[in-house]
């Protein structure tokens, strides 16, 4: 249990306290909980999109949009400002982008990314609630945190020291190889916006690994929250486009 305890006080502002100090191999087993911490702020945003149903649409998607970055408390977004600064900060140089994604400090690129990204949401949010498909509200959170253990899964991590170390050096490999192929399954026979879900989630982690190889040879804590982001953005928005 401790695992999944880890994986909610990490990833969400849930009230969860551990009973001790994990031990290093509790927080690599603790990647395979995260696709289902991803279920449950679906499940909490399906909720609140049930007790808002029949409410002004752009107040219900902001309120959506509200409570989405309140359950994460914001650590995602914190993990793209850092990475975007870096990137362009970075010119290209990895020891230099690496240092700058330790600064603390947000500068304007980090702003405009993240003004663009909650736009991108928001506007998605609005337009499937006016389909009224609610499924793509469960759909983004769970496989954006799906996203992250095979990110660990499958590329090197490259900050000695950093946060994400014990979850790269101790996650289960064949039992989260497993786990992820059966929440794929999973995706295929919720229907075709679990398709395009699906779809428009692999692109952006293969457009998304690629870069972080190219500049990092691997990646970091802060390019594990960017890429939640950006696949919660790509999963919105590639369901509101198939149903416009």
């Amino acid at each position: 249990m401790t695992p999944l305890l880890i994986a909610l006080q990490f990833l969400t502002r849930l009230p969860v306290r551990l009973p001790g100090m994990p031990e290093p191999r509790e927080i690599g087993r603790s990647l395979l909980w995260y696709p289902l911490v991803g279920l449950l702020i679906g499940g909490l945003l399906l909720a609140a999109a049930w007790l808002l149903d029949g409410q002004p649409m752009l107040l219900s998607a902001a309120l959506l949009l509200a409570l989405w970055v309140g359950l994460s408390g914001g650590l995602h977004l914190d993990g793209l400002a850092d990475a975007a600064d870096a990137w362009v900060g970075g010119y290209g140089d990895r020891e230099r982008t690496l240092t700058i994604m330790k600064d603390p400090r947000s500068g304007p690129i980090a702003v405009v990314v993240l003004v663009v990204v909650l736009l991108l949401k928001f506007a998605a949010l609005t337009a499937v609630l006016q389909a009224g498909q609610w499924l793509p509200l469960v759909l983004a959170p769970w496989l954006a945190r799906g996203m992250m253990p095979l990110l660990f899964l499958i590329t090197p991590y490259v900050r000695p020291g950093g946060l994400g170390q014990a979850l790269a050096e101790h996650l289960p490999r064949r039992e989260l190889r497993l786990w992820l192929a059966a929440q794929g399954v999973a995706m295929l026979v919720l229907g075709w916006s679990a398709w395009v879900a699906l779809a428009a989630a692999l692109v952006v982690f293969g457009w998304l690994r690629g870069r972080f190889l190219r500049r990092l040879g691997g990646t970091t804590g802060d390019t594990a929250g960017a890429l939640v982001e950006l696949v919660e953005v790509g999963v919105l928005v590639g369901v509101a486009l198939a149903l416009a």
